[in-house]
């Protein structure tokens, strides 16, 4: 069962509130809602979110500046990207490690079996 979920829309290249036509704060819809929650999570660091410090993916932890393999990398980013509901699985794939920058996209499979791209990097 698919649960109807909205979230604030954001803009993907300031990654800010958008407004719809008449002024209003813009929501955005499933399916885009779900991939741009995943969005969110990835970006997430642990402890960042106040109101519960077990979402993220340990960036100062063990991530940055550590060089971790790039399987625990994946796997961190899977692992909240399965927390978004409707998500039922969830892949990630690294296209680029270059100047000190990772580029790749997560593939997430909702609930009603569509299948979206979250590009993140680059």
């Amino acid at each position: 069962m698919t649960v109807i979920q909205n979230t604030l829309l954001l803009d993907q290249s300031v990654w800010d509130l958008v407004l719809d036509v008449n002024g209003n704060i813009a929501l955005a819809g499933t399916p885009y809602s779900i991939a741009q929650d995943v969005a969110s999570a990835i970006r997430t660091f642990l402890g960042e979110c106040w109101y519960d410090t077990s979402l993220g993916l340990p960036y100062w932890q063990q991530i940055l500046g550590e060089l971790p393999p790039l399987q625990y990398i994946a796997d961190q980013m899977q692992d909240q990207a399965k927390t978004i509901p409707n998500v039922v699985d969830s892949k990630a794939t690294f296209t680029s490690f270059k100047n000190r920058s990772l580029a790749g996209q997560i593939q997430i499979i909702d609930t009603d079996g569509a299948i979206n791209n979250v590009a993140f990097g680059g």
